[in-house]
């Protein structure tokens, strides 16, 4: 897809505040509105544009601790793999998974009150699955850079 400097300009915007009135992006872009809000339908209805979303502060609602776990499977197998993902799907502390090459084979980004109630995810819920085989956990000490922005 053919993004112009105005489309990123405009996506420039959105990914700072998503709640900006077209009539204040419009001014930003020097374009009017019309023009400007036909665009944002272009570029919803061309998926560049996924969603609309509040960015909760994890800290403010009692989810201070992240976790990084790297998760080896037993056998590196299709079914294991499809299986392994729509477990995962279903669990909501972890709020990232990837799929991922090199010496282990998913990265997840897990999200959890303290040490106890991860200690407890992960006994109950993430070792017990049978395809796992590895577990290793690094716990985020601290954040220097999280954003949900991408480089325009």
């Amino acid at each position: 897809m053919n993004l112009d400097p105005t489309d990123l300009a405009i996506l420039g915007i959105l990914q700072k505040n998503a709640l900006t009135t077209l009539k204040d992006i419009s001014a930003e872009i020097n374009l009017s509105v019309s023009p400007t809000h036909d665009r944002i339908k272009r570029l919803e209805a061309d998926g560049v544009i996924a969603n609309y979303v509040a960015l909760i502060n994890r800290k403010k609602i009692d989810l201070g601790m992240v976790v990084f776990c790297h998760v080896t499977l037993d056998k590196q197998t299709k079914n294991n793999f499809a299986e392994f993902e729509q477990i995962i799907l279903q669990f909501d502390e972890i709020i990232s998974c990837s799929l991922v090459s090199g010496s282990f084979d998913y990265y997840l980004k897990v999200v959890s009150k303290d040490v106890e109630t991860y200690n407890q995810f992960y006994q109950e819920k993430l070792a017990v699955l049978p395809m796992v085989a590895h577990i290793n956990s690094l716990f985020v000490m601290d954040e220097i850079k999280t954003t949900t922005a991408l480089p325009l």
